[in-house]
């Protein structure tokens, strides 16, 4: 709270007290918890319902903003591979930067968006994608894309994407396997959705695969880390259990906050 504080405070009128930066985080962590509409906090704390929402939005881009760099930083080297031991601790999977996965947020069509923003489940959503750790922490998330775009298309058109492809995302030096002499690359792990590359495992494909079976029980292993804790994040937050009924950029600001508030 002290860091949401001094940005939050707003001065009192003539007309009328400012509500409490306290009070702005309760109403907030009311609406995301409980999945509520703006007008049941109209009732529920006397305010109006633009006022509402207007105190929603402001709480959701103030914590993103001032705990964007606590809460998800982007790693240094020894950060990446002290994630990776993670992995190898909790899955046996060695040299793993995280898992990665998309998710579909529920949204109601947004005007003159034509088909854009509906997924191939036929409903209108924004994409999250998102890497977790070996504790169900979220490392990198990009949020607000179309509906329409299918994992890869996210990853391809994520900053995560770019930063790999330039090489300023401080991934270690490739490292030797338990037991091996020859240095094999750090690399995240998803589904048989992404493309395969340097930096980005997936399931061999086929049914008569023998020994790779062991190599792709131990990836989707992995990749559960990230479903776990898109499952975290929608039974913590309520608010995804329902349609978003605000527009985009205000969606994208719920989302980004919610990711935040699920780092432990």
């Amino acid at each position: 709270m002290s860091q949401l504080r001094e940005p939050l405070t707003k001065r009192d009128t003539n007309m009328r007290d400012a509500i409490p930066p306290e009070e702005m985080l309760v109403i907030t962590l009311r609406y995301l918890a409980s999945g509520c509409s703006v007008k049941d906090l109209h009732y529920n704390f006397c305010i109006g319902r633009s006022t509402a929402g207007e105190i929603v939005r402001k709480v959701c881009q103030t914590i993103w903003e001032t705990m964007k760099e606590q809460c998800l930083p982007t790693p240094t080297d020894e950060a990446w591979v002290a994630i990776a031991a993670g992995f190898w601790g909790r899955a046996n999977f060695p040299n793993c930067l995280g898992a990665v996965d998309g998710k579909h947020v529920c949204i109601v069509k947004p005007l003159h968006s034509g088909s854009l923003y509906q997924n191939d489940k036929h409903f209108f959503s924004i994409g999250l994608l998102a890497v977790a750790d070996a504790n169900y922490n979220f490392v990198y998330v990009d949020v607000g894309s179309y509906g329409k775009d299918s994992d890869s298309t996210l990853f391809r058109n994520s900053t995560l994407w770019d930063e790999l492809e330039s090489g300023t995302l401080h991934i270690p030096r490739p490292a030797p396997l338990p037991g091996r002499d020859v240095a094999v690359p750090y690399a995240f792990v998803g589904d048989e959705a992404f493309g395969l590359s340097t930096h980005l495992l997936r399931p061999y494909s086929g049914t008569h695969l023998t020994v790779k079976r062991v190599f792709n029980y131990r990836l989707a292993r992995d990749s559960l880390y990230v479903e776990c804790s898109f499952g975290i994040l929608t039974n913590k937050w309520r608010i995804f259990h329902r349609l978003l009924y605000v527009n985009v950029d205000f969606c994208v600001d719920i989302v980004k906050c919610c990711c935040i508030l699920q780092f432990r």
